[in-house]
């Protein structure tokens, strides 16, 4: 049976009723799957928000309704608030709207009743039970929320700190009991009944204007921090080979404060810019995932604006400080190749930063420092014919290679951007331990009134593994945007204005040495 809980001005308790046509002046709405003609809907951002809908049942009379909804989360952002008739068939109209997100405790109690008088149990070892009275003259309870404090300041959070903390430590209860202070709580407070103005859970509290009397189910929606979500991947390759298993989770972390029951859930990936209100809908799709007709994919994906939206196949309860995970995609015969990569130029660019690019060029000991460490890509293109081709949201990839005896070892972790289908990733797992490299420049000379200056680079490389591998070595042409490479031993490409690679096999316990010249003129 359906019971609406009716507020009864002057009254001490709520009065319970157990139809909508008995309750007529103020109506408590509590979120309950069975009262909803649909199941509520999140789309979780991975930024730390998530925009929260449903249906509400309200029963209106003509004129003014009091309505007070008593699920809603502790992180509700409440001018995100709409409250609507979505069929327009009600003129509905929110008067006056009141987030209130205090739910009564203790503290918050004794904060009611400063300058009463309320019973306190008083339980002592091998003596009966007593009652005895306190006058509460301070109730050390000063409440104060992030969110205030980001939009007030620092001088509010100075202040609401005063009340919280005195001489060090925080301000404590001060009872007077037979005339004398103390401070401390005498025994257990036993308060009297709560009053209309106490909440239980985060509360709004709205004043609506009806054109006439309906019964409806009026469409819920908001903003609510404390919900965000994830990606995760875990890839596999075996002893000999640079086919890849590819498994892909979402995770869903909710800290909002409320529950969410048999949910509709999306995931919305993307830079999305707060201020925006993006409304999200539609289902999605990826039957390249389906194990078979009858197995659709546990989550689809399709572009949605400028982002992608990912959409659970089940409707999934996710409760209250909870991490939920789902599998994504899952891809085998991933083809990749691993790359070694050695970028000895050691340059702190950070300290760098701001500086004019004349400074990098007239400082003749910039780019002498070398790193001898040589890194580990692995990389694979994102596409349909690589039995991925799903746009991949930005998270953590982790690295797991088999070993002889079949057993699965980490080889490193990364994290990647949000990845367009088509596009080829690269991504770094850590550094060869049987792989060395060295830079060294061997002249430099400068005719600043001339305008020009010439390097020579010698770059060795010692390959101390049982195969031969290539090595791309990467050197950055920093000092001027004109630069002409005048000598080289080995070939190279052009990868950007000012950059170049140069692709060096070596074989199994050789060391091969390549060298260049570049003319820089300005």
């Amino acid at each position: 049976m359906k019971r609406i809980t009716v507020l009864i001005p002057g009254a001490a308790t709520p009065k319970v009723f157990a139809s909508r046509a008995a309750a007529t002046t103020f109506v408590c709405l509590a979120f309950a799957p069975l009262l909803f003609a649909s199941q509520p809907a999140l789309t979780i951002y991975n930024q730390n928000f998530a925009v929260v809908r449903d249906t509400v049942p309200v029963d209106l009379k003509q004129g003014v309704n009091n309505v007070r909804f008593t699920e809603t989360t502790a992180h509700l952002e409440p001018d995100s608030v709409i409250l609507r008739d979505s069929t327009g068939k009600t003129n509905l109209q929110i008067l006056e709207q009141n987030y209130r997100n205090d739910p009564v405790s203790q503290e918050l109690l004794l904060s009611l009743f400063e300058g009463k008088t309320i019973d306190f149990l008083v339980v002592e070892p091998n003596k009966p039970n007593t009652i005895v009275q306190g006058k509460i003259v301070r109730s050390g309870y000063a409440r104060h929320s992030q969110e205030a404090m980001q939009r007030y300041g620092q001088r509010y959070a100075m202040a609401q700190s005063a009340m919280a903390y005195q001489s060090g430590g925080m301000s404590q209860p001060i009872i007077e009991v037979n005339g004398k202070l103390r401070f401390a709580l005498p025994g257990q407070p036993l308060f009297p009944p709560l009053g209309d103005d106490t909440i239980l859970k985060p509360t709004i509290e709205w004043q609506l204007q009806a054109d006439k009397a309906a019964k409806l189910d009026a469409e819920l929606a908001y903003v609510t921090g404390g919900m965000t979500w994830e990606a995760d991947y875990n890839i596999v390759a075996p002893e000999k080979s640079d086919l890849l298993d590819f498994v892909g989770w979402v995770t869903m972390d909710n800290q909002s404060g409320k529950t969410f029951e048999n949910a509709k859930i999306k995931l919305m990936a993307g830079d999305v810019s707060k201020i925006q209100q993006a409304e999200v809908a539609g289902y999605l799709r990826n039957e390249e995932l389906a194990v078979s007709a009858a197995m659709p994919p546990p989550v689809s994906e399709k572009a949605f604006e400028d982002y992608h939206l990912y959409t659970l196949a089940r409707p999934a309860t996710l409760r209250d400080r909870e991490t939920k995970q789902v599998e994504f995609i899952r891809a085998n015969g991933v083809k990749s190749e691993r790359i070694y990569v050695y970028d000895g130029l050691k340059i702190d660019w950070n300290q760098w930063r701001g500086y004019r690019m004349e400074n990098l060029r007239n400082n003749q000991d910039l780019g002498t420092e070398m790193e001898t460490k040589v890194a580990v890509m692995r990389e694979f293109k994102n596409s349909e014919a690589n039995h991925l081709g799903m746009p991949l949201p930005k998270g953590r990839v982790r690295f797991y290679k088999q070993d002889d005896d079949k057993q699965l070892e980490f080889t490193g972790e990364n994290l990647i951007d949000h990845t367009p289908r088509d596009e080829t990733l690269r991504i770094f797992t850590g550094n060869a331990f049987d792989l060395v490299g060295e830079r060294r420049r061997t002249n430099v000379k400068a005719d600043s009134s001339n305008h020009w200056l010439d390097e020579t680079f010698e770059i060795k490389l010692r390959n101390h593994k049982k195969e031969p591998v290539e090595i791309r070595v990467v050197e950055h042409l920093f000092r001027w945007t004109n630069w002409e490479i005048t000598e080289k031993s080995d070939p190279f490409t052009k990868t950007n204005a000012q950059t170049m690679e140069f692709r060096v096999p070596v074989k199994a316990d050789e060391e091969k040495t390549i060298h260049y010249a570049v003319h820089y003129s300005w």
